[in-house]
């Protein structure tokens, strides 16, 4: 599959540098995507691949990164939405939006949204990093999607990886005619700086000589270097969520498919795709 175009977002460490090795050794053109200027080009440097900078903490720098993109490549035929992590005590970013939630689904959500021509045009392959922590910290509540009422880090960060398994689904359901695939996928419990910002008691395993149970970045890229450069229809189902290569089962609520559908017009309406309700 030569000149292939993809963009890794949250690539300028941890799995997503690690599946960005992984695919430019494979002779893939990749864009690598991160916040921080210094690691995002020491990891380009590195592949002698192309990067573009932006905070998922600020829905204005996904919208530049939207346009850069467009305007850069004229086929994207993987879209990694990697980047994420879990957060501290409860936090609004400049866009009025509880951080997790941002930061891990609705940025992605409104990059995927303002790709979507070129990616239908390209036939691609949406990949999602999501997490066990779906199933584990998740309880969702439709109607407090800010965490107004009810936060704590990890059930914040459990909620926003089942939101990322929603819209997988949701994105097949309404793209998938179209020729866009999509795959959610947890990555293993991997020693990476995830969650250097958070407070919760998963800090301690990620920060401490207890990481030394955890599995590599390599090892955790496995499943999204195998669902970029396999056949979505033949390899695997699109719209399904995996580990290690494999469907695995997630949260109950992850099969409802009117929660999948209000949760992606919430979305839209969230970072102004849409009009606010009525």
């Amino acid at each position: 599959m030569p000149d292939r175009t993809i963009v890794i977002t949250g690539a300028s460490d941890g799995i997503g540098a690690a599946a960005a090795r992984s695919l430019r050794s494979l002779g893939d053109r990749v864009v690598v995507v991160g916040r921080s200027r210094e690691k995002t080009a020491a990891v380009a440097e590195e592949l002698d691949a192309e990067y573009l900078l932006a905070d998922f903490a600020r829905l204005d720098d996904v919208r530049s990164l939207a346009g850069t993109l467009l305007d850069r490549y004229p086929r994207i035929d993987v879209l990694a939405n990697n980047a994420g992590g879990i957060m501290g005590p409860r936090e609004e970013t400049v866009d009025g939006h509880e951080k997790t939630l941002q930061v891990n689904h609705l940025a992605p959500f409104l990059l995927t949204n303002l790709l979507l021509d070129r990616l239908v045009e390209s036939r691609a392959s949406v990949i999602n990093t999501s997490s066990v922590a779906n199933s584990i910290f998740a309880h969702f509540d439709i109607d407090d999607l800010e965490a107004r009422r009810k936060y704590t880090p990890n059930r914040a960060y459990g909620n926003a990886k089942l939101a990322n398994i929603l819209f997988t689904r949701e994105l097949d359901a309404r793209y998938g005619a179209q020729g866009i695939s999509t795959a959610a996928f947890h990555p293993g419990a991997v020693a990476t700086s995830f969650a250097s910002e958070s407070s919760s008691l998963m800090r301690v395993m990620y920060r401490t000589a207890l990481n030394k149970f955890l599995i590599s970045p390599e090892q955790g890229a496995q499943t999204l270097v195998w669902l970029a450069t396999s056949a979505p229809g033949q390899a695997w189902h699109s719209g399904k969520y995996y580990y290690k290569s494999k469907i695995s089962k997630a949260n109950k609520d992850a099969y409802d498919a009117a929660l999948s559908a209000r949760l992606w017009d919430e979305s839209e309406r969230m970072v102004g795709l849409a009009p606010p309700a009525g």
